[in-house]
């Protein structure tokens, strides 16, 4: 455990046989930090307290298994030499957009049992949900993988990055790009203007918030995608993620657009009515 040569050592634990791994640990803080946040978001948009941690029992274990299923199925040549390694996600092989196409089926499964607005939903969660990719991202970064690229390490110098991030980007020998961090950092980005624009009277409209989070993660993991060197493929000419991305990102638009058009419209996720209940509600506490 700790630093050996300047690598990481990706078990946080180690007791005997007993390991836990830092990717794990951190992988936990980001589900537990955005279930945290978003219980909150559900309680003033009127929820029930209990929604979304009861929702997570159930989207966090399918979309872990979707998550791991699409990686396996991309790579199902090396799984059916190995199956003993299918399980082993603490080496990662998780994908970001298995889990969140096995979760989102999950939750328009839940929303729909206990009537509940699966657009509200989703706007609730969608920012917090980015903000846990943005942290997930360091899980990678502890295995060292999720990467570009070689580089030389006056590369890594130019973007003024941390010691230890450099030296966890040298690779038996070999500097990669840190396009983990990209990802991380453009989530991160993300999750603030959502928050802000989210937070806007009269601006995003019930859906939009959760349109604009599928925007914004389409755009960068199409571009930050072409870096990296682990891609799942189709054949030896398509990256899956970018076509996923692209097909994420027009389909974002369509829907945006012809939800728009409805009569009558769709209500904006937070109005100036709600703000002024807010303000009256804060102003009563103090």
């Amino acid at each position: 455990m700790g630093l050996t040569l300047g690598i990481i050592d990706p078990h946080a634990i180690e007791i005997g046989s007993f390991i836990i791994h830092w990717y794990g640990v951190i992988i936990a803080a980001a589900m537990y930090l955005a279930i945290h946040l978003s219980a909150k978001e559900a309680k003033k948009k009127g929820l029930k307290e209990d929604t979304v941690v009861d929702m997570a029992l159930w989207a966090i274990p399918i979309g872990f298994i979707g998550a791991r299923l699409y990686y396996v199925l991309f790579e199902l040549d090396y799984y059916l030499q190995k199956p003993a390694e299918i399980l082993a996600i603490w080496n990662g092989g998780i994908a970001i957009y298995g889990g969140l196409i096995a979760g989102g089926l999950t939750l328009y499964w839940y929303t729909k049992k206990h009537k509940i607005s699966l657009a509200l939903l989703l706007d609730v969660l969608a920012p917090n949900v980015l903000l846990a990719q943005s942290i997930g991202r360091w899980g990678n970064f502890m295995n060292q993988e999720a990467h570009g690229g070689p580089v030389n390490r006056s590369f890594l110098e130019n973007l003024y990055l941390p010691e230890f991030i450099i030296d966890q980007m040298n690779i038996n020998g070999t500097y990669y790009y840190p396009t983990f961090l990209y990802e991380s950092l453009w989530s991160l980005l993300g999750f603030v203007l959502i928050v802000i624009l989210r937070n806007r009277k009269n601006v995003l409209r019930q859906g939009e918030v959760a349109l604009s989070y599928v925007l914004w993660y389409s755009v960068g993991r199409f571009f930050i995608e072409g870096m990296r060197t682990d891609s799942l493929w189709v054949g030896d000419f398509m990256r899956i993620s970018q076509v996923l991305s692209l097909i994420l990102f027009i389909g974002a638009i369509i829907i945006g657009y012809l939800r728009r058009q409805d009569y009558p419209p769709i209500p904006y996720y937070t109005n100036e009515v709600e703000q002024q209940k807010e303000g009256m509600k804060v102003k009563h506490q103090t």
